[in-house]
C-alpha cells in the first residue's frame, strides 16, 4: 500500500500515530509489570482492529459491551509467538496465540449467551435475575470451551453508590437510580434468593470512572471495601476488575497510587486484579483531519468543515468536549476567532469557538487532536455525511490507508 504525507491525505480522514499508541501501551505494559495486574482494552472506546495484533504484544486482551464487540476480539486479538516444533529440533514455527476476551453488558439476549460462552473467558452479569437465568448454561460452555480454566468466568457487576465523576452525569455509572451494577442492599437480598446460581460466580466488577485519575479509585475502593469487603474476602471470589475510565497514559496521572491500590486489593482480597482502560490505549494518539468548505459570516465567523461534531465526534454534543485543534488557542487568544461547524444541516452542530495567527481560507486544513478514541466507535452517516477514511501513521511518519468508506457504506445501514 502506497504511503503518503499528512498533508496529502484525503478529507476528512482519521488518522492512528503508530509511535503514540506504542508509546501508551509501553506506559500500560510498565504499570501491568509493576502491580502483578492485567490490562485489557476496552473496545467501547477504541476498536481500530487493524492495530490489534500490536495492542496484543503488550496486553493482555480486551472487554466487550456486547456480542458484535466480543466477535471481533475472538477474531482480531491475538499476537504472534514462536513456538517450537519439538524437543530435539531447534526450528519454529509463528502461531497466533488468542487473548483474553471479555464481556460484560447490562442485559444479554438468550441468542447471545451461546456464543459468548465460547469465545469469552469471563461473562460478568448486571443483574442476579441475569446471572439466574443464563450463569448455569454459561458454566457448561465454559467447561467445555475452556477445559483449562481455573476459574468459573461469571462475575457480578456492583454498584459501590459513590460517585465521583462531578458534573458529567451521563457518564455516572453510581448516579441515583443508575441501572448500572448491583447495589450492596440488592447484592445481599440476591445472594440469599439465588443461592445456586450466585455459587457460580467467581469475580466482582467495578466500573465508576471516566477520564479520571487515581485519587477518585482510591475513594472508589474504600466504598467498595467497606460494602463488600466480606464477599470480596470470600475464598470464592477469585478475580476483581476494575473497570475502566482510568487516564493511566495522561500526563499527571499518578501512576504510584494505582500501583498501591492494586497491590492492596491483591494481598488483602487474594484476588487476581484486571483493569480495563479504553482511552488510555489511545489517549492523544489519532488525529482528524479536516478541510474548509467555506465561511460564513452573519454576525460570527464561522468555518464549514467536511468534519462534523455529530457525524465524527458525537462526544463533541455528548459531554460537551472540546477537542483540542493543532495551532490554536481559545476565542480571543489570538488574533483571528472563528466558530468551527460542519456541513451538515443540524443548527447545533458545532465544534467550537477556536482562535489562530493567522486568517484562515477556504481550503486550508485542520488538524484535530485527541481523535482515535470514541470517534470512529461512534461515527454516522447523518444527512449522508460520508464517514472519514482510517489511516495508520507509521513510525516514520507517513501515512497509510487502511480502509476507506464510500455511498455503499451510508446505503448498507438503510434499507
Amino acid at each position: 500500500m502506497a504511503r503518503i504525507t499528512i498533508e496529502e491525505v484525503p478529507t476528512p480522514a482519521y488518522i492512528v500515530d503508530e509511535n503514540k499508541l506504542i508509546a501508551n501501551l509501553k506506559i500500560l505494559r510498565d504499570v501491568k509489570k509493576k502491580a502483578d495486574c492485567k490490562i485489557l482494552l476496552a473496545q467501547k472506546a477504541f476498536s481500530m482492529f487493524a492495530v490489534y495484533p500490536l495492542i496484543a504484544e503488550y496486553l493482555d486482551g480486551t472487554t466487550a459491551s456486547g456480542l458484535y464487540e466480543a466477535r471481533l476480539s475472538h477474531e482480531e486479538m491475538k499476537c504472534e509467538r514462536l513456538h517450537d516444533i519439538g524437543k530435539s529440533d531447534t526450528a519454529s514455527k509463528t502461531l497466533k496465540q488468542q487473548r483474553e476476551n471479555h464481556v460484560y453488558a447490562p442485559a444479554f439476549k438468550p441468542s447471545d449467551i451461546e456464543e459468548l460462552g465460547k469465545i469469552c473467558e469471563h461473562v460478568t452479569f448486571n443483574s442476579f435475575a441475569q446471572l439466574d437465568r443464563y450463569a448455569g448454561r454459561v458454566a457448561e460452555l465454559h467447561r467445555q470451551y475452556f477445559p483449562d480454566a481455573i476459574s468459573t468466568g461469571i462475575g457480578l457487576r456492583l454498584n459501590p453508590e459513590c460517585s465521583t465523576q462531578g458534573d458529567h452525569a451521563i457518564y455516572d455509572p453510581c448516579a441515583p437510580g443508575s441501572r448500572l451494577g448491583i447495589t450492596e442492599k440488592n447484592f445481599r437480598k440476591g445472594m440469599k434468593q439465588y443461592p445456586e446460581s450466585f455459587a457460580l460466580v467467581d469475580g466482582l466488577h467495578v466500573h465508576t470512572l471516566c477520564e479520571q485519575n487515581a485519587d477518585d479509585l482510591k475513594t472508589t475502593l474504600e466504598a467498595v471495601e467497606k460494602k463488600f469487603g466480606d464477599i470480596l474476602k470470600s475464598p470464592q471470589i477469585r478475580w476483581l476488575n476494575l473497570g475502566g475510565g482510568h487516564h493511566i497514559t495522561r500526563a499527571d496521572y499518578d501512576r504510584e497510587l494505582l500501583l498501591k491500590l492494586v497491590q492492596h486489593m491483591k494481598e488483602v482480597y487474594d484476588v487476581e486484579v484486571y483493569l480495563e482502560p479504553g482511552e488510555a490505549i489511545a489517549l492523544n494518539a489519532g488525529y482528524l483531519v479536516t478541510e474548509v468548505l467555506d465561511i460564513v459570516d452573519n454576525g460570527l465567523k464561522t468555518l464549514v468543515l467536511d468534519a462534523s461534531a455529530a457525524c465524527h465526534m458525537p462526544d463533541v454534543l455528548e459531554m460537551p468536549y472540546r477537542p483540542p485543534l493543532r495551532d490554536s488557542g481559545k476565542p480571543g487568544e489570538k488574533p483571528y476567532t472563528y466558530r468551527l461547524s460542519s456541513l451538515t444541516c443540524l443548527a447545533g452542530d458545532i465544534i467550537g469557538d477556536y482562535s489562530f495567527d493567522r486568517e484562515i481560507k477556504v481550503g486550508d486544513r485542520l488538524v484535530f487532536e485527541d481523535m482515535a478514541i470514541y470517534s470512529m466507535v461512534k461515527n454516522n452517516t447523518f444527512n449522508g455525511i460520508p464517514l472519514p477514511s482510517i489511516y495508520l501513521m507509521r513510525e516514520d511518519g507517513s501515512c497509510e490507508l487502511v480502509k476507506a468508506f464510500g455511498y455503499q457504506d451510508f446505503k448498507g445501514r438503510l434499507s
